[in-house]
C-alpha cells in the first residue's frame, strides 16, 4: 500500500496527461513533480479561496479535463472507459441541477470554490472509490431504479401531449393560411377586372 506520499508519487508517475506534463516540467526545472504537483495544489486552492474568478476556474477544472478525456473515452475501442466518464458526467449533472438551486446561499461561504473543486476533482480522480462510482451506485442508481417506470410514463404522456399540441397548432397555421390566401384573393379579384376593362 504504501505512505500517502509514496501512493501519490505512484499517482504522479503514472503515463497520462498530469504525468506527461510533470514529467516535462520536472525536466525543464529540475524541480521534483511531487513539489510541482503539491504547490500547484496549494496554489490553485488558495487562488479558489481568494482570486478573482474562483467560479469560471472551478467549472473549467470540474468541465474542461472531463469532456477531454471524455473524447477520448468515445474514441476508444474499450467501453470500461466510457462507463466510467458517462458515470462522471451524470453525477456533474446532478450536481450542477442542486447547485443551480443552492448557489445562491452557498457561493457566500469563503471556501465554497475550492470545496466544490475538490468534490470535482474527488468525482473524476483514477481511483475506483472515486466521488462520480460512489454517488452513483449509493444514491443516484437506487433513486433511479426506483423511480424510472413512473418518470418514463410522464415522459411519454408529455411527449404525446406535446405531439398533439404541434399537430393541433400546425393545422389552426394551415387553416388560417388557406383562408388568408381565399380573402386576399377575393380581395384583388375585383380590383384586376376594374383595372383591366375588357375590350371590344
Amino acid at each position: 500500500m504504501g505512505t500517502v506520499p509514496q501512493r501519490l508519487q505512484r499517482l504522479l508517475d503514472r503515463p497520462g496527461p498530469l504525468g506527461d506534463l510533470l514529467g516535462r516540467l520536472e525536466a525543464r526545472t529540475g524541480v521534483q513533480r511531487l513539489y510541482l504537483a503539491t504547490g500547484s495544489a496549494a496554489f490553485l486552492g488558495l487562488y479558489l479561496v481568494f482570486g478573482y474568478g474562483a467560479s469560471l476556474l472551478c467549472n473549467l477544472i470540474g468541465f474542461a479535463y472531463p469532456a477531454y478525456v471524455s473524447i477520448k473515452a468515445i474514441e476508444s475501442s474499450s467501453k470500461e472507459d466510457d462507463t466510467t466518464w458517462l458515470t462522471y458526467w451524470v453525477v456533474y449533472g446532478v450536481f450542477s441541477v442542486a447547485e443551480f438551486f443552492s448557489d445562491t446561499f452557498l457561493y457566500w461561504f469563503p471556501f465554497y470554490y475550492a470545496g466544490k473543486c475538490l468534490f470535482l476533482v474527488w468525482c473524476m480522480a483514477p481511483v475506483s472509490w472515486n466521488g462520480s462510482q460512489v454517488l452513483y451506485h449509493n444514491v443516484i442508481r437506487p433513486c433511479f431504479l426506483k423511480h424510472h417506470r413512473t418518470v418514463d410514463n410522464v415522459l411519454g404522456t408529455l411527449s404525446t401531449k406535446a405531439l398533439d399540441a404541434a399537430s393541433s397548432v400546425t393545422r389552426e397555421v394551415l387553416q388560417t393560411l388557406v383562408s388568408s390566401r381565399a380573402r386576399l384573393a377575393a380581395e384583388v379579384a375585383p380590383q384586376l377586372s376594374l383595372s383591366h376593362p375588357e375590350q371590344p
